[in-house]
């Protein structure tokens, strides 16, 4: 790949696979593996004086072992706002308070609701792959485009070699951080 615009294409490309691979990573940490995760927590918004704001904006999230998390405010006053928005959140988490820290138990996952969640692993994963897989297609069909503009034809099949050899390496990503993932939710 000599041609500057080939490379910017091939640039492009590879910047919009990693973003898939990141946002699997990112969704994959979403889903509970039956421990505790101050992460568990990120889709949870309190009321904060009359606005609605990220539980981590007014609180400290942590783990003290592997099957609770401790919410422990900044103010006092939030205490019971904090477990009004972690109810709302609908997470099927209990959360209990004794005045001074929320405390949230984490209870053990059963076989089936792990392969439950291993199938939305799964459904993700192969969503990203697709993902991937339409930005080779469109990353081809500009630089097909090219040939048109003079660029040799030699490069041009050089290059979606390398497009595809690309392609597979981050499906090939995907597919680790998925078997990573499942294998710590199947793991009692």
């Amino acid at each position: 790949m000599n041609d500057p615009r080939v490379k910017s294409v091939f640039e492009e490309m590879k910047t919009a696979m990693e973003k898939c691979v990141d946002h699997a990573a990112a969704e994959f940490s979403k889903m509970r593996a039956g421990k505790a995760m101050p992460s568990m927590l990120d889709p949870v918004h309190v009321d904060y004086y009359g606005s609605l704001v990220p539980l981590s904006q007014v609180a400290n999230i942590s783990t003290p072992d592997p099957r609770t998390i401790a919410v422990q405010p900044w103010e006092k006053s939030m205490i019971t706002a904090i477990e009004k928005g972690i109810t709302m959140a609908n997470l099927g988490l209990n959360p209990q308070n004794d005045g001074q820290i929320v405390r949230i138990s984490i209870p053990p996952l059963t076989e089936e609701r792990r392969k439950d969640i291993v199938k939305k692993l799964k459904g993700e994963a192969e969503s990203n792959r697709v993902a991937v897989r339409n930005i080779r297609k469109d990353a081809n069909e500009r630089i097909k485009k090219l040939q048109k503009e003079g660029v040799p034809e030699d490069e041009i099949k050089a290059s979606e070699t390398k497009v595809q050899q690309t392609t597979d390496s981050y499906i090939q990503k995907i597919d680790q951080l998925l078997d990573a993932r499942e294998k710590e939710i199947m793991t009692v």
